[in-house]
Parts: structure tokens; C-alpha cells; sequence
């Protein structure tokens, strides 16, 4: 959430400074760079949890609860976990050769953290791979009758007054 209004706030700030100011900062324009992949990133395990990621919901809204986990677990074997294995596989290297070459900003006065952005890839497939292990383990749970739903309540958002 903090992130997502970072983003915003500083992407205003690089937009003001360009037309009202006609000055530019190379680590303003990549610090939204940086909090906009990682707010993706680190975000995506979570948005799993809470069921509020991309689904065409037109045949899904209306199936039973054993119908829908065994949708969503066969989604999860034969699309998620091999996606994630992709990932982890493929960016693994990429994010270590970064910290062992001490990689650099992407630009002359840029924000010089290249190796934790990298690293983000390899975080991200870990997150999604275990909620989707433990969303998995959930739909096994609607299908044996041990659970009614293999996703929990969303969380309540609090009012403060």
C-alpha cells in the first residue's frame, strides 16, 4: 500500500520537476522504477492469499466450492508451480552474477541497488510458489471434505476515525 502511494507521489514529483522546473533527477526517475517492481513483486504471493488476482469469473462466480478447488488446483500443477520453477530457474543466475559483479546503477546517478531489484525475481517465484503450495494443500482440503472453502475470509479493513 505504501509503496503503491510512493509510486505516485514520486512519479508527480519527476513530472513537476521536468515541465515546471525543466530539471531531471536520474535516481527520482528510477526510484519509481524500483518501488513499482517491487510493490509487483513482493505483492504477488499476497494477492493469491486474498483471491483477488486475474480470473475470468464468468463460469468460476457461479461453480461449487469442490468445483472451484479442483479448478484451482489443477491450475496450480499444470500452470503456477511450473511457472514459478521457470522463473526461479531462469533468474537465479541472473540475480547472483549481479552481486557478484557489484553491479552498478542502470545509469550515471542512478539509484545503485540493481542486485536487490534483481533478486526481487527470484523472491517473487518463492512467494507465489508457497501460498500456491498452500492454497494446493487447501483445495486437497475442500476435496476430502476436511474444509468448505480453500480461500480464507478476506481480511476486514478497519475503519479509523
Amino acid at each position: 500500500m505504501w509503496l503503491a502511494l510512493a509510486v505516485v507521489l514520486v512519479q508527480f514529483g519527476v513530472v513537476v520537476l521536468r515541465y515546471v522546473y525543466s530539471m531531471s533527477y536520474v535516481w527520482a526517475q528510477e526510484s519509481v522504477i524500483y518501488a513499482h517492481a517491487s510493490l509487483f513483486m513482493l505483492a504477488v504471493g499476497y494477492t493469491f492469499l486474498v483471491d483477488q488476482h486475474v480470473r475470468v469469473d464468468v463460469l468460476y462466480g457461479g461453480w461449487s466450492a469442490r468445483r472451484k478447488a479442483l479448478t484451482d488446483l489443477v491450475g496450480i500443477l499444470i500452470a503456477v508451480l511450473p511457472f514459478c520453477a521457470l522463473v526461479i530457474w531462469a533468474s537465479w543466475g541472473y540475480a547472483l552474477n549481479s552481486w557478484r559483479i557489484s553491479e552498478g546503477p542502470m545509469a550515471l546517478g542512478g539509484v545503485p541497488f540493481v542486485q536487490w531489484l534483481k533478486s526481487l525475481i527470484p523472491i517473487m517465484a518463492v512467494l507465489l510458489l508457497l501460498q500456491s503450495v498452500a492454497i494446493g494443500l487447501r483445495c486437497i482440503a475442500v476435496l476430502t471434505g476436511h474444509a468448505e472453502t480453500h480461500f480464507p475470509a478476506r481480511p476486514q479493513h478497519s475503519s479509523h476515525g
